[in-house]
């Protein structure tokens, strides 16, 4: 007698989901061997997995780090992802890049802020050199854990990976959703198992592959994917999608909804 194999529903690769977070920015925390965490005043991540992050001056990782030289230090960043509506679990996904800190020269920590504010503009960049100091992780490895499973990743993989193109405008589209349009999400309970459908449905995320909820029950929390008939790229295929996938007579809904989220931010090329 074979075995049954069960076939999971199509998702973005490991990769794509990591630089997803990366793009999104998340909650980050750091943590160096026989420190309490940190946390940054400012992070940004790039491609490659490489990292800034500003501290606090006094904080004991970046007095480690700077005691340790060019040889840096052993650290790890974690991203913690949130859900882009308020949940009782709010953390969809973590992603752990770990490294060595090291702390670069004034001139170039100035020239790494201005990269930064060039593209996520950060009042708390203006405390570099006034109280807050910024250090530079190079990554040797990459760690992602959702609800899609957990994976290990090579930086030059994720280098290579693109971010989902709606990953950062989603939290406007489905948080719009969930407040003026709830009746779409009952009409979505039809895609689940019996046992799920009366309980509460709310939206956890949305990609080129399908939509994301988190059903909230009594006992537990279940993450379910509803997948397109086809991948989407942009906000008109999202919509039709989204329209299929709900149907009549709430596609209007739906509609409406994208609309919403394409005026409010719009589909932007992410790097």
């Amino acid at each position: 007698m074979g075995s049954t194999q069960i076939r999971r529903p199509p998702a973005p690769t490991d990769a794509e989901r990591a630089r997803s977070i990366t793009a999104r920015g998340g909650m980050a925390s750091l943590v160096g061997t026989g420190c309490t965490p940190s946390t940054p005043t400012v992070h940004h991540v790039w491609a490659d997995g490489s990292a800034a992050v500003l501290l606090s001056d006094g904080d004991p990782l970046l007095e480690r780090v700077t005691a340790a030289g060019e040889a840096g230090a052993a650290a790890m960043l974690e991203l913690a992802d949130r859900a882009p509506v308020d949940l009782r679990e709010p953390v969809r996904a973590l992603l752990w890049i770990t490294g060595q800190l090291t702390v670069p020269t004034a001139d170039h920590a100035r020239r790494i802020a201005a990269r930064i504010a060039d593209v996520h503009p950060d009042p708390a960049l203006l405390d570099l050199g006034h109280g807050a100091t910024l250090v530079r992780l190079v990554p040797g490895s990459v760690v992602l854990s959702d609800a899609e499973g957990t994976a290990a990743l090579a930086p030059v993989a994720l280098a290579a990976a693109r971010p989902d193109p709606f990953c950062r405008y989603e939290q406007h589209w489905l948080s719009h959703l969930e407040a003026a349009h709830p009746e779409v999400f009952v009409a979505l309970a039809r895609h689940l198992p019996d046992a799920l459908r009366r309980a509460s449905i709310r939206p956890l995320g949305v990609d080129r592959c399908g939509l994301r909820l988190r059903v909230e029950t009594d006992v537990r929390d279940h993450d379910v994917r509803l997948c397109w008939e086809q991948d989407v790229s942009t906000v008109d295929e999202l919509r039709t999608q989204m329209g299929l996938l709900v149907g009549c007579p709430f596609r209007r809904a739906a509609h409406e909804a994208g609309k919403a989220a394409e005026r409010a931010d719009g589909p932007e090329a992410v790097s």
